[in-house]
């Protein structure tokens, strides 16, 4: 298994070169973009999105791995030909790259895995993971406090979805910070569970773990307080409320039996029924999603007040980036003339999609090429050739609870 994962990585740190080589070439399709992306970062978004539409993964992730893959055969040699000899796992081998990826000298480099490798070669990743930053942490030439300047530079806040219509959000911060929060979230959830039960001379038991308090708490916080450190004079970050997209099919709404019924938050996100009904009652204005009853395809979109009437139909319609594999969701998309405008291309919804920054750059500054083929289906042609179709997703629109094959016409209910 570790050979074949050699020759893996090696496969994909030829691609990385292959790129090289297209941008080196200067060939057609490859100048500097509008947006600053040089050559050589468009050919290895071609050839990402090459290998990840005939292997059905993400672009990003596969061009992640193509740069994961050259630094590991030319920065770490000696961890390389571990991994093809069977004697760690790639698992081993990432631990080494991520710990030494900061040093630059080739001679500090070898230095780092001569000491980490007979440890990745006699113990777990885990285990190798202390050894191998406090070693990189050694020898690294740069002071820490530098390093972690620039690191902060880099502080996100990230939303990964989970199953069973839960999600993980995932914040990157210093340390210090970090614990602190987690701290903080600790102490008020003790607090909490003592005034629920011991301090209130009551027998009522809190029923929530730790770890549920610090999650409630933590929810609490973000979506109810006010951003003391950083709002304006007249409060009006504070003022700033959460906004969602939830598409909630009718049937969720009125079925009085509808537990098994589906939404769907921001048009890529299973939500269960009750949290939809709860939203849908708070809601101030609606946008309605009319589809087909059969093929789910989004028909038109209305609303009480009509604007931007084309915009928040192809919003409904797509969803998402119109790349193959491409998760985005719509608020984040260019709304793209697949045939330029400025080449007489009509502002129609024949004429149009929503594609992300990233596949709208791919589509004007790479040898990737898309028609429109009817009903808003995508046909995107590779560099190589290779034919993929991207049709717009399917919305929220039947429940479980219907009877298999139940193709009763009944009236909308509008």
């Amino acid at each position: 298994m570790a050979g074949l994962q050699a020759f893996r990585e090696y496969t994909l740190a030829v691609a990385a070169r292959v790129a090289e080589v297209m941008a080196d070439d200067g060939g057609p399709g490859f100048g500097a973009s509008p947006s600053g992306l040089g050559a050589v970062e468009l050919a290895q978004r071609a050839v990402a999105a090459e290998i990840a539409t005939a292997t059905r993964m993400s672009d990003r992730v596969v061009q992640r791995q193509m740069g994961q893959a050259l630094e590991l055969l030319g920065r770490f040699p000696a961890t390389f030909h571990a991994l093809a000899d069977g004697r760690i796992s790639l698992s081993h081998a990432r631990v080494i790259q991520d710990a030494g990826t900061s040093l630059e000298d080739p001679e500090t480099l070898a230095g780092y895995e001569a000491a980490v490798l007979p440890c990745a070669e006699s113990q777990a990743p885990n285990r190798l993971r202390r050894l191998a930053a406090r070693e990189a942490e050694r020898v690294h030439p740069e002071a820490l406090a530098v390093r972690h300047e620039r690191a902060v530079a880099g502080r996100c806040v990230r939303v990964n979805p989970l199953p069973d219509g839960m999600a993980e959000l995932a914040a990157t911060l210093p340390a210090v910070v970090a614990y602190g929060i987690h701290d903080r979230l600790t102490q008020m959830a003790k607090k909490h569970t003592e005034l629920a039960s011991g301090e209130s001379g009551t027998s009522v038991q809190e029923p929530r773990s730790m770890d549920q308090l610090r999650a409630d708490l933590f929810a609490d916080l973000l979506l109810g307080g006010a951003p003391t450190g950083h709002d304006t004079p007249d409060g009006l970050l504070a003022a700033v409320t959460a906004q969602v997209d939830v598409t909630v099919p009718v049937l969720t709404l009125i079925d009085g039996n509808s537990e098994r019924a589906s939404a769907e938050l921001s048009g890529r996100h299973p939500i269960d029924p009750a949290t939809a009904k709860h939203l849908a009652g708070k809601a101030t204005a609606w946008n309605r999603v009319l589809t087909d009853p059969v093929s789910g395809a989004v028909l038109a979109v209305d609303r009480y007040r009509p604007s931007e009437d084309l915009k928040r139909l192809l919003t409904a319609r797509d969803s998402r980036c119109r790349f193959p594999g491409c998760g985005i969701p719509a608020r984040d998309l260019d709304l793209d003339h697949t045939h330029d405008a400025a080449h007489g291309g009509p502002t129609e919804t024949g004429n149009l999609a929503g594609l992300c920054r990233r596949h709208h750059v791919l589509k004007h500054h790479s040898r990737w090429a898309v028609k429109q083929t009817g009903n808003g289906t995508l046909e995107w042609t590779s560099l190589t050739g290779r034919n993929y179709t991207d049709k717009p997703p399917t919305p929220a629109a039947t429940t479980a609870a219907d009877p298999p094959g139940n193709t009763t016409n009944k009236p909308p209910p509008f």
